[in-house]
C-alpha cells in the first residue's frame, strides 16, 4: 500500500505513527501556509469597536492556534468558544480552551447555537460564508479576523507522479483537496480528519475514509491491499 501524506513538512510526524507498519509512505506538500504577523492581527482586533465585548468566538481552523490568545483577549468574560472540525477542537484543547460545541459538518451548523453577538470568527483569509450569512440574517453582528492564508504548492513532475500513484492520499483540509483533486485517481482512497473536509471531498470523489488518530491504522488495514 502506497500512502501519500500531503501536509507541510514537519506536520506529519504524529500522523506517521498512525499508519500500518508495512506501508510505503511518501510526502508531497500540497499547500503552504502564510501566517500573518501576530502584532498586526492584534492591532486589527484592538481597533474593533467590539474589542473586549465579543459575545462568542468561532475558530474555523486548527491553523489559528497561535492566535488563540489574541482572540480570547477580545472576548467578553465567559464568552463561549466554538470550533469547526475535530482538528480544530484538538488544537483548542491543547491550548487549554474549553470548547462549547464542535461543528462536524461545517460551520453553518453552529448558527442555531449562537444566541447573541457580536461574534468573532478567526481563521483563513478566505472563509466560508454560510455561518456569517446565517447569523447576520438574525441581526447578529460578525467580525472576521484573518490569521493566515493558504496557498497551493507548485508540484514538479515527480511530486505529481507520486500523488497520481497513491493508493491512499491523506488530505487534512479543503485547501489541500483543491490542490490535489485533478491528480487523484478514482481508485485512490482519500483519508480526511473530519466531516468538514469529508463533505468537500465527497462532492467530487467516491472513496473517502473519515478517520484520524490511532483508529486510522485499523481503517487502512481493512482495505484490500493492492
Amino acid at each position: 500500500m502506497r500512502i501519500v501524506l500531503t501536509r507541510e513538512s514537519g506536520r506529519n510526524v504524529e500522523l506517521r505513527g498512525w499508519l500500518p507498519g508495512d506501508a510505503r509512505v511518501d510526502e508531497v506538500a500540497l499547500t503552504t501556509t502564510h501566517y500573518y504577523d501576530e502584532a498586526a492581527v492584534e492591532r486589527e482586533l484592538r481597533t474593533q469597536r467590539d474589542y473586549g465585548s465579543f459575545a462568542a468566538l468561532v475558530v474555523t481552523s486548527a491553523r489559528s492556534e497561535r492566535f488563540l490568545g489574541l482572540a480570547i483577549d477580545a472576548l467578553a468574560p465567559d464568552a463561549p468558544v466554538f470550533s469547526v472540525g475535530a482538528a480544530t477542537t484538538r488544537a483548542l484543547v491543547r491550548a487549554g480552551v474549553r470548547v462549547r460545541h464542535e461543528a462536524r459538518a461545517g460551520a453553518a451548523g453552529l448558527a442555531g447555537l449562537i444566541a447573541r453577538g457580536p461574534v468573532l470568527l478567526i481563521g483563513a483569509r478566505v472563509m466560508r460564508e454560510e455561518l456569517p450569512a446565517a447569523l447576520e440574517a438574525r441581526g447578529i453582528a460578525v467580525h472576521r479576523a484573518a490569521c493566515y492564508e493558504t496557498r497551493p504548492a507548485v508540484l514538479d513532475e515527480e511530486q505529481t507522479r507520486t500523488v497520481v500513484a497513491a493508493d491512499v492520499l491523506v488530505i487534512g483540509a479543503p485547501s489541500a483537496w483543491a490542490a490535489a483533486r485533478e491528480f487523484v485517481r478514482p481508485a485512490t482512497w482519500v483519508v480526511v480528519p473530519g466531516a468538514t473536509t469529508a463533505s468537500e471531498v465527497r462532492a467530487e470523489h467516491g472513496r473517502v475514509i473519515e478517520a484520524w488518530g490511532p483508529e486510522l491504522a485499523t481503517a487502512l488495514d481493512a482495505l484490500e491491499r493492492p
